[in-house]
């Protein structure tokens, strides 16, 4: 019975991430607020288009909670729970950051549409995988301060920790798995896809690029 006690606690842990990584931040605090964040900007529930709409505190606050709904799922339920429940420290963290990213991106609350999953990916894979993490956050504001447009520094910082995981991996580093170097590939591919439209803008000429407004003297 042990596979079968793996098999459904690993599904429990799954739906518990899932659970907590659907909560849709975004679109509350735009409740929050009277709006419906969906109907303005780039029309998406992440912290970007919350600081677009309603200010830079409000966007942090969205992409710090986004952040702690995929943190926390690993640390409590995968790191945590999952222990005792026939699932493991590793594989526990791999299937919780899987949940909360999976349930950022396809909400059940918002008829499967969510956010691009950057911010709540971070989250996940800090709790899994440290120094891909710092990594894809130096990537990123590079790539940001360089281009100084927001959707290119995410696929930047996504590719990048994908990539420093298959390097640690390959280079025999004793804190990387393949299990792990897999999911970040697949976060990786599955962000880039949720910014085909980014992309396309991209291609146009037409994504926003932030600019630094100087004060009036």
């Amino acid at each position: 019975m042990p596979l079968m006690n793996f098999v459904s606690s690993g599904v429990v842990v799954f739906l518990l991430s899932y659970m907590v990584g659907s909560i849709p931040c975004g679109f509350l605090i735009g409740k929050f607020n009277g709006l419906d964040i969906r109907r303005h900007g780039s029309r998406n529930i992440g912290a970007t288009n919350v600081r677009r709409t309603l200010g830079k505190d409000w966007g942090l606050i969205c992409f710090v909670l986004d952040f702690l709904k995929g943190l926390l799922p690993v640390v409590v339920i995968g790191h945590g729970l999952a222990v005792n429940w026939h699932v493991g420290f590793g594989w526990g963290g791999i299937l919780a950051a899987t949940g909360a990213v999976i349930g950022h991106v396809f909400p059940c609350w918002l008829n499967f549409h969510g956010g691009k999953g950057v911010a709540t990916s971070l989250g996940a894979v800090l709790g899994v995988a440290f120094w891909p993490v710092l990594i894809g956050g130096l990537v990123w504001l590079v790539a940001f301060f360089t281009v100084r447009i927001v959707s290119i520094a995410s696929m930047a910082a996504v590719v990048g920790m994908a990539v420093s995981s298959l390097v640690m991996l390959l280079a025999g580093a004793r804190s990387m798995h393949w299990s792990i170097s897999l999911l970040l590939f697949a976060i990786a591919a599955l962000i880039v896809i949720r910014h085909k439209e980014n992309i396309t803008r991209i291609r146009e000429g037409r994504e926003h690029v932030f600019v630094k407004i100087k004060p009036r003297k």
